[in-house]
């Protein structure tokens, strides 16, 4: 497998599904992918935080599909949540979307975000061998 996961002694264990690093390694595919917001395709935004988390892992799924990749193939993941209330429940969702796959993470719990309807945004990076 040419990216390796890692959780390295000397750095404190993740404090949830996640790794602390990813090597890739040889020759591949790199997506990178800007951060998907709880839009729906046709521009609808839940009003819920909960929503919004499972429509941007949606977008997230359909962008690396499109480009034939999965959750598996994620090798980094950086969240923007606007309450620290959505904490739980973003990592609960994240863990079934990801099919339990744990990428190197970020959380951040911030102000605000483009629009003031989005309560969360994740952006991803993939690798892939073909």
């Amino acid at each position: 497998m040419p990216v390796r996961f890692s959780n390295p002694e000397g750095v404190r264990a993740p404090a949830s599904r996640y790794s602390h690093a990813a090597e890739v390694v040889g020759p591949g595919r790199r997506l990178v992918i800007s951060g998907q917001v709880g839009a729906a395709p046709d521009g609808s935004v839940p009003a819920e935080g909960e929503a919004q988390i499972v429509q941007a892992l949606a977008n997230l799924k359909a962008i690396l599909a499109a480009h034939g990749m999965g959750p598996r193939d994620i090798v980094k993941v950086t969240v923007f949540l606007t309450a620290a209330s959505l904490i739980k429940p973003w990592r609960s969702l994240r863990d079934q979307a990801l099919e339990g796959h744990a990428p190197t993470s970020t959380l951040l719990i911030v102000a605000g975000l483009a629009d003031p309807r989005f309560l969360v945004e994740v952006e991803a990076e993939a690798f892939s061998e073909a």
